[in-house]
C-alpha cells in the first residue's frame, strides 16, 4: 500500500480530518477533540502564536488512514533549549500510515525557517500543558475530557519508529469513600492564615486573570510548562461558566492580603456527552447539555491545581484536597479523575493516594531526534540560502554552542513540596 500525505486546504478535507478518528476508535473509550478547536486551527483563529498545519495521510484508494498537526512554539523551544517540530491530534490506522506522517514531519522539521529543528516532539495539542500525549497502559479504561485514549498498538508504533518516551506520567482515579477525608475546620484554616473561597459564575471574568497569574507561577518549575498568555487562557476557559460547579473551584486566600495562594479546579465530567456528539459542541448541543447537565454530575475531572511557589510545603494543597473531597461527597459525585501527573511530582500524586486513589492510565509524550547529518545538512542549506540573499555566510554554531540533536531536553528539578499538577 502506498501512503501519501497532504496538507488540509479545503473544507471537505477539514471535515475528513475531524471525522477520521471517529470511525477508527471505540466511542465508549476514546474522547474526540472538540471540533471548534480543530476548526480554529484551520482558520487561524486559534490563540496559538504560530501557524498550525493540518495533515492527512491517504492510501492508494484515497481513503484517509491518518492525520496529524504540524506546528512550532518558540516558548517551548526556549524552555527545552532546542528547536522542536511539534505534532498533535495524531491518529493512524497502522504503522505504514504512521511512518508516512512522521516522514512528512521530518521533512518539515528539516525545512523549518531559520534552520532545521533538532527533534520531533508530541503528540501535543498544542502544547504539553494543554493536551495531547499517548497512554501506555490502562487501555481498557475509558478516556476523559482533556486526556488521551489510544489503542495499545499506538505506543508500540511510536517506539518502533525510533521515538523515546519523555515525561512519563499517570492519570488517576479516586472513588469517593475509598478513604476517609475530614473536612478542614475553620480553626485549621485560621491557623494556616488562610480563608477558603469558592469560584462564582458571576465573577469569572475577574477571577480568570487572577487564576492565570497563579497558574503560571505554580507551573513555571515544571520542565514542559510554557507560560500561558491571556488569549490562550481566555480560549481555555471559554464555556467554563457554563460547566462550573461552584463548589468544585476552590481557592485558598491569604487572610491578611486576600491574595489567592493556591487553587483547585474541578469540573463535572461531560465525557459521555462529548463522545455521543463526536466532539461537536455547537449551540444546539450546548442547549442539550444544559438541559441534561444534572446527568453529568456523577463524576468529576480534576483539571488543574497549584500552589504559589513561595507558599509550597505549608500544607495548603492538603487542606484544599480535603475540602474538595468533602464537597464532592456532598454534591453526590461518585468518582474523581485527574489529568496526567508527572511521576517526578510525588507531592501531587501523594494527594490522590491519601484518598485511596489509583493510577488509571500510564501516560507519555514522545521525542525523536532528527539524524545529526540531516540537521546539519539542513542548517548548511539554510545558511547557503541566506548567503545568496546577503552575500555572506555566518559561521555555523560550534557543537558546544548549540544543543546536540541526540541529547534529551533538560529537565527542571521536580517540585520538592506540594507543587503543580497538570
Amino acid at each position: 500500500m502506498t501512503v501519501t500525505v497532504e496538507q488540509v486546504s479545503t473544507r471537505a478535507a477539514l471535515d475528513e480530518f475531524i471525522a477520521m478518528p471517529l470511525g477508527l476508535q471505540p466511542r465508549n473509550l476514546a474522547v474526540p477533540l472538540l471540533e471548534a478547536s480543530i476548526r480554529s486551527w484551520f482558520t487561524g483563529r486559534s490563540p496559538h502564536p504560530e501557524p498550525i498545519d493540518l495533515l492527512l495521510a491517504r492510501d492508494s484508494s484515497g481513503t484517509v488512514v491518518g492525520r496529524t498537526t504540524s506546528h512550532t512554539d518558540r516558548r517551548l523551544d526556549a524552555k527545552f533549549g532546542e528547536r522542536l517540530q511539534l505534532f498533535g491530534a495524531t491518529e493512524f490506522r497502522d504503522g505504514e500510515a504512521a511512518s508516512a506522517l512522521f516522514a512528512e514531519l521530518d521533512r518539515r522539521a528539516r525545512a523549518r525557517s531559520g534552520g532545521s529543528a533538532d527533534a520531533l516532539f508530541g503528540p501535543v495539542s498544542l502544547l504539553p500543558n494543554q493536551a495531547g500525549g499517548v497512554i501506555t497502559s490502562g487501555f481498557g479504561e475509558r478516556g476523559f475530557v482533556d486526556s488521551a485514549w489510544n489503542d495499545e498498538f499506538v505506543p508500540i508504533v511510536y517506539e518502533a519508529e525510533g521515538f523515546e518516551r519523555w515525561g512519563e506520567a499517570d492519570t488517576w482515579l479516586v472513588e469517593m469513600g475509598a478513604a476517609p477525608a475530614a473536612e478542614p475546620t475553620p480553626a485549621e484554616w485560621a491557623a494556616a492564615g488562610l480563608t477558603l473561597a469558592h469560584g462564582s459564575k458571576r465573577e469569572m471574568k475577574r477571577l480568570v486573570p487572577e487564576l492565570l497569574t497563579l497558574l503560571n507561577a505554580s507551573f513555571a518549575q515544571l520542565p514542559y510548562y510554557t507560560e500561558i498568555s491571556a488569549a490562550e487562557m481566555a480560549s481555555a476557559t471559554d464555556g467554563l461558566t457554563f460547566l462550573l460547579d461552584e463548589q468544585l473551584l476552590l481557592l485558598a486566600r491569604d487572610s491578611a492580603s486576600g491574595r489567592a495562594v493556591a487553587f483547585v479546579l474541578v469540573v463535572p465530567d461531560i465525557t459521555e456527552f462529548v463522545q455521543r456528539v463526536g466532539g461537536r459542541l455547537g449551540p444546539l448541543h450546548q442547549v442539550q447539555l444544559l438541559l441534561t447537565r444534572g446527568r453529568y454530575r456523577r463524576e468529576a475531572i480534576l483539571v488543574i491545581q497549584g500552589t504559589d511557589p513561595e507558599r509550597q510545603g505549608q500544607g495548603i494543597l492538603s487542606l484544599l484536597s480535603r475540602q474538595l473531597q468533602a464537597n464532592l461527597v456532598a454534591g453526590g459525585y461518585r468518582a474523581l479523575r485527574s489529568t496526567y501527573v508527572g511521576r517526578d511530582n510525588p507531592a501531587s500524586t501523594a494527594q490522590f493516594a491519601r484518598f485511596g486513589g489509583r493510577t488509571l492510565h500510564g501516560y507519555t509524550f514522545y521525542r525523536r531526534p532528527l539524524q545529526q547529518g540531516q540537521a546539519l545538512d539542513a542548517r548548511a542549506a539554510a545558511a547557503g540560502d541566506s548567503a545568496d540573499a546577503r552575500g555572506a555566510v555566518a559561521p555555523p554554531p560550534t557543537t558546544a554552542a548549540r544543543p546536540t540533536a541526540a541529547a534529551p531536553p533538560p529537565a527542571a528539578p521536580p517540585p520538592t513540596s506540594e507543587g503543580a499538577t497538570p
